[in-house]
């Protein structure tokens, strides 16, 4: 049947909207409570479980923020779906829409003041929504980041380091990484050096071996290999710029350096350069998917030193 309201129509929805709205908030008001306590109590729990953790043991550290992680968000999930649950059932008895709700009312006169949640009410309830879709996107994010590219090929590397008794310094990831690192391997043998005069001694033992190197060089668009003055430019750069170095870098600083290099990777068996040097290598880790520009160095160093680092 169809109805149509006119004035006095409006103040019987509105009744009975008002009815749903109070049985809703009040639902709602017990809900938040519950969710509250529970949050409260989740938030303790993860104090216990970081305190649980040895100083120093990183493996665990790394197992707690992943438990933690899930906990939040199994708590959030949950949470966000009582709160679904409710909104679809918290209205009169025998109506299940708004819709419905309004077909079914008779013209009648109603005084019956209408109440309104007050402003402050629904600025607090739109704040501590955001909140809850804000701790969920994290909690979702940081599980994600568990099965990244990164973080697969970090825990691989960090096993294959762990059975030789080694660990991974990071080094800073600003374009210098690799000549960083292996000043790093120098300062542990007493050869105190800076990524500045690395940059400056490979560009230098390549312009003096074009013919060992050029040939491994090609225009990234044409696919040629490198012209003598390409070439020249590129050890150019190489001196002067933060350009990123690679295996060539490596094999003419092993050279220059007379010193044998070894670099650990996830996925391949180790590269060494310079077997023929009779002396303490020095190590590196080779990261591929370690930072939003890709490819990455590290320095090497014993297990038992990680820990002052």
């Amino acid at each position: 049947m169809q109805v149509t309201c006119g004035h006095r129509d409006l103040h019987v929805i509105t009744s009975y909207q008002n009815m749903a709205d109070e049985e809703e908030e009040t639902s709602l008001g017990r809900l938040r409570k519950q969710h509250r306590k529970e949050t409260k109590d989740l938030q303790a729990k993860i104090q216990s479980l970081k305190h649980s953790v040895p100083k120093g043991d990183k493996k665990r550290k790394k197992e707690t923020a992943l438990e933690i992680a899930r906990l939040e968000k199994e708590l959030n999930d949950r949470q966000n779906k009582e709160l679904e649950e409710l909104s679809e059932k918290d209205l009169p008895q025998g109506i299940s829409t708004v819709t419905e709700m309004m077909e079914s009312v008779t013209v009648a006169e109603s005084t019956q003041p209408q109440t309104r949640v007050s402003k402050a009410q629904k600025r607090r309830d739109k704040k501590s929504a955001k909140e809850k879709e804000r701790e969920q996107r994290i909690a979702e994010a940081q599980l994600e980041n568990v099965h990244s590219a990164r973080n697969v090929e970090a825990e691989k590397l960090k096993e294959i380091l762990a059975t030789k008794g080694l660990a991974i310094k990071e080094i800073t990831p600003d374009g210098n990484c690799l000549y960083s690192a292996i000043a790093d391997q120098l300062s542990r043998q007493n050869q105190q050096t800076d990524m500045q005069t690395l940059r400056r001694l490979a560009a230098d033992f390549m312009l003096n071996h074009e013919e060992d190197f050029l040939p491994f060089l090609t225009d990234t668009v044409t696919g040629d290999t490198y012209t003598s003055d390409q070439y020249v430019q590129y050890c150019e750069e190489l001196a002067s710029t933060a350009a990123w170095g690679g295996q060539l870098e490596i094999q003419a600083l092993s050279q220059a350096l007379k010193i044998p290099m070894e670099v650990y990777q996830a996925n391949a068996p180790v590269l060494r350069t310079g077997e023929e040097y009779d002396c303490q290598p020095i190590l590196l880790s080779y990261h591929h998917h370690a930072y939003g520009l890709g490819e990455h160095y590290n320095s090497v160093i014993p297990l038992e030193n990680s820990l002052d680092t």
